[in-house]
């Protein structure tokens, strides 16, 4: 790869990076801050509460995904993605200054809500914003790789944010964590995004996009009319990301909780163990990027659907008894590999199924629609079924999402070698026969 190409990853990775940071350390501090918001009881009860905020942060995601999807097909990648980082960066401020229930009330808790509605319309457009342009940005040959970087950037976030919790588990004591502790994480990554704004406010536009600037009339870019026009590959976004993002969500986001609130394994080793698998799971992502290029998208979608169809019922269950750290890892290294199968290329496939003048809303919108049903459910559903008595019907409902988006892997085209230019060329000439056989039938 060229120095530019590379510098356009970077940029675009290490925003991505401090987003997700903001975004998974909600997650993965709610252990701690619980509490904080919310009366005494019972503390699966408490960490529904804290989960549900969660959830409604992803039912904000598709409102994100239009907005700032519309800005990045109208104004360029790089507007979309420094208003991404902006509001990321204030709703990480609202958490680490939120009032506890015992200063406010149910106030704490409504600032909360706010700040996760920013951080849903903040990670609604950067997701589609950043996917494109890491695939716009890289060489034909090598977009499964370059896209890659997207997941790495992602998993770098969270490895920080268990780092950063590792790091204060070791340092502080568990009341002081539960009391003010758990705040340190959102200051940081406020000031992460504030060192990221100042970086994408200098980054270079995509090529692609700045080809395509006349491809597109400028009123039909980024506008639902346009996206209506790729109705199936809009669909095909949802149907394969269904069972990608519950997979991803329920081993990263929710493993944690999962190990210390289910199989019994103290804070301190769940998140360690955690910590560990995705330092793994994250240098796995350009290897499987990097396959991809050679052998094509579909294949490796179709190894993690059928693994994870099949897997995740005896993965869960043993992980449920694991009993210590060397069990745990390896069946969380064992579910993260076939995730990897997802999460390697999902940015660049949904990506090379759209027009340059549609491509950041189509990416989008279909995703977020898709992580507000499923991957920011996934969290609470668990622990829905765990309250239930009946933990073990999450197992089946990851798998059963996993076995739909099998069947979209299996009849869909192979998108690796579609030249991105030609196809927002195509698109636009469409679109102008079209205008002028309505022009011809007016006349």
């Amino acid at each position: 790869m060229e120095r530019q190409q590379w510098k356009k990853i970077w940029v675009g990775s290490a925003g991505n990076m401090v987003e997700w940071f903001d975004w998974f350390v909600y997650a993965s501090f709610s252990t701690y801050f619980a509490a904080s918001f919310f009366p005494s009881g019972n503390p699966t009860a408490q960490l529904m509460n804290t989960a549900g905020i969660f959830a409604v942060g992803f039912f904000m995601r598709p409102v994100g995904g239009w907005l700032l999807g519309r800005v990045g097909d109208r104004k360029g990648r790089k507007a979309a993605l420094t208003l991404t980082v902006s509001l990321m960066s204030a709703s990480a401020v609202l958490i680490a200054i939120a009032p506890t229930y015992g200063v406010a009330g149910y106030g704490g808790a409504a600032v909360l809500l706010i700040a996760r509605l920013l951080q849903g319309l903040s990670v609604g457009g950067e997701y589609a914003a950043s996917a494109t342009y890491l695939t716009e940005a890289s060489d034909p040959s090598r977009r499964g790789f370059a896209s890659s970087f997207q997941y790495v950037s992602m998993t770098a976030g969270q490895i920080l944010g268990l780092g950063l919790q590792i790091l204060l588990q070791r340092t502080m004591s568990d009341d002081a964590l539960h009391s003010w502790g758990w705040r340190i994480p959102f200051i940081i990554g406020a000031l992460g995004a504030a060192v990221i704004f100042y970086l994408r406010r200098n980054m270079l536009e995509t090529e692609v996009y700045e080809e395509s600037a006349d491809d597109t009339a400028a009123d039909d870019k980024g506008t639902i009319k346009t996206l209506l026009q790729h109705k199936r590959e809009a669909f095909l976004v949802i149907a394969l990301t269904m069972g990608g993002t519950v997979a991803y969500y329920t081993y990263t986001t929710y493993l944690t909780k999962y190990l210390s609130n289910s199989a019994g394994l103290p804070k301190q080793t769940a998140t360690l163990v955690s910590f560990c698998a995705l330092i793994v799971f994250a240098c796995l992502q350009p290897l499987a990027g990097m396959l991809s290029d050679r052998i094509g998208r579909r294949p490796l979608l179709i190894t993690f659907a059928v693994g994870s169809t099949f897997l995740t019922v005896p993965i869960m269950t043993l992980l449920q008894h694991a009993g210590s750290f060397w069990p745990a890892l390896g069946l969380s290294l064992l579910a993260l590999v076939v995730v990897t199968g997802y999460t390697s290329i999902n940015a660049c496939v949904k990506a090379e199924l759209f027009p340059t003048g549609i491509r950041a809303l189509g990416v989008a919108l279909p995703y977020a629609i898709a992580n507000a049903l499923f991957g920011g459910t996934a969290e609470y559903v668990a622990l829905w079924f765990k309250d239930g008595g009946i933990e073990s019907g999450f197992y089946w409902y990851v798998a059963g999402c996993a076995a739909v988006s099998l069947i979209v892997y299996l009849t869909m085209r192979e998108t690796k070698d579609l030249d991105l230019n030609k196809v927002g060329k195509k698109a636009g000439k469409e679109q102008a026969s079209a205008s002028s056989q309505e022009i011809s039938r007016v006349g």
